[in-house]
């Protein structure tokens, strides 16, 4: 089901066209879509491995001991219960929780060696998106110093060129990242601006898609909603008068308007497209269905997209809404939940991308913000641990199969290189083909190397 508002007009009808605008955002008139819509200044680099993007954001940082770095002969206050299990690929051992992707080893591969230095949600959350802690805030409270550098998406955002009529390039399926009831910085467009902040999409189950930001008020009717859209068009033409910048912001809002009354794009969020069977393979859970809307979305000609397994990095145990982040009951919890909800969701994506041709041109990345202690506390749990974690790597070009990089006989530190959120940042823009030059035309300075193993 797609939900883009239920609005009516003064005789009650419901209105069928239009109905998920928002008025007002941006001065009296403003419409909060048409800043999504600027026209990019770059198009896409011709030398590209990968058209699109799928990051799977697993807020609060599972364990690479009970998921892809497994170790059955650390002490036993270090291994815990689960068992490594044999793969499509000869060699590699993943968690007995993940069998569907076992069977699909051979199309991703494993980064074992991640590694930075910051044990706090809101500060590696920040690394972990942007390449970088400048503009990163703690739990305490505490800033770093400097200006919040723009997100991997947001980047791409900025230099994509956008089809006429199509979705803002970076969208993010679920509510903003919080540690505690702190927002996370790290998500939108830093330095270049609110304009590459992302589109996000809502999605629960039984209840479908919704886009709170473009959602009309109840009392806004079909008449009257049309005598702003007339009104915003004189205005504009005034504004064209004032110079390029003006009159560019004009064109997207008529794009925008374009956009909504046509419904161009929509098809891609309204998973009741999908046969039945499909939607069962992704899970019937919230991160599976958005795993597959995002299938959806790259299938359309979408960039970038990201999902998030949680807003909060607590599980629901604690309050949250489902998060890694579990100091206790971590073992019960993967069982009963994170382990199957996140195997069968990513299995069946990265199974479906292939089966439609898609995962040769889309790059799927699956991680969190750090990982977690290889010794388990004395409440059955991990603490964090950013010192040597593991992200999965697939398609847009990636060699599947592959381990980069090794942990310690305890999975506490790399043995040999290791890679930083900034080189795997880099690694998915040079996979779009966002190199060194295009980020210094757009005052950014590069962060990270790419990691070329993956290729």
């Amino acid at each position: 089901m797609l939900r883009i508002g239920r609005n009516t007009d003064q005789a009650g009808r419901v209105l069928s066209r239009r109905s998920f605008l928002r008025i007002g955002a941006i001065g009296p008139l403003g419409l909060t879509l048409a800043d999504y819509l600027a026209i990019r200044a770059a198009g896409r680099p011709t030398d590209a491995r990968a058209r699109s993007v799928i990051l799977l954001w697993l807020w609060g940082a599972p364990s690479h001991l009970d998921t892809f770095d497994m170790k059955p002969d650390a002490p036993i206050e270090y291994r815990g219960p689960f068992v490594p299990i044999a793969t499509s690929v000869p060699g590699l051992r993943i968690c007995e929780l993940l069998p569907g992707l076992a069977r699909c080893a051979d199309k991703f591969s494993l980064v074992r060696t991640m590694h930075h230095d910051e044990v706090d949600h809101g500060i590696a959350g920040t690394m972990g998106l942007t390449g970088s802690r400048v503009g990163a805030q703690g739990l305490g409270g505490a800033s770093v110093a400097g200006a919040e550098r723009p997100s991997t998406g947001a980047i791409v955002g900025r230099l994509h060129r956008s089809r006429p009529g199509s979705w803002p390039p970076y969208v993010i399926l679920g509510d903003p990242l919080h540690q505690g009831k702190k927002r996370v910085i790290g998500e939108g467009g830093g330095t270049l601006g609110a304009a590459y902040d992302p589109l996000r999409l809502h999605y629960e189950p039984g209840a479908g898609v919704r886009l709170p930001d473009a959602q009309l008020p109840e009392s806004l009717t079909a008449a009257r909603l049309e005598a702003r859209w007339d009104l915003r068009h004189h205005l504009d033409q005034d504004r064209a008068s004032q110079g390029p910048s003006a009159a560019k912001l004009a064109s997207h809002y008529e794009l925008a308007h374009t956009l909504i009354a046509s419904r161009q794009g929509l098809s891609a969020l309204d998973l009741e497209r999908e046969p039945a069977a499909v939607r069962r393979r992704y899970g019937s859970h919230r991160f599976g269905q958005c795993c597959l809307i995002a299938r959806r979305l790259v299938e359309a000609g979408q960039p970038f997209v990201q999902v998030n397994w949680s807003s909060h990095v607590e599980p629901i145990e604690d309050s949250g809404d489902g998060g890694w982040d579990m100091h206790d009951r971590y073992f019960a919890i993967m069982q009963d939940t994170h382990g199957w909800m996140l195997d069968r969701a990513l299995s069946a994506l990265l199974e479906d991308l292939d089966r439609r041709g898609l995962l040769e041109t889309t790059m799927v990345v699956a991680l969190g913000e750090f990982g977690r202690s290889p010794k388990i506390n004395d409440r059955a749990g991990r603490e964090h641990h950013s010192q040597c974690y593991t992200a999965l790597v697939a398609g847009g070009g990636v060699q599947g199969g592959r381990v980069i990089g090794t942990s310690d006989q305890r999975g506490e530190h790399p043995v040999d290189r290791h890679f930083s959120p900034a080189d795997l940042g880099a690694t998915i823009l040079a996979a779009l083909g966002i190199g060194t030059a295009d980020l210094t035309a757009i005052n950014l300075t590069p962060e990270g190397r790419a990691i070329e193993d993956l290729f």
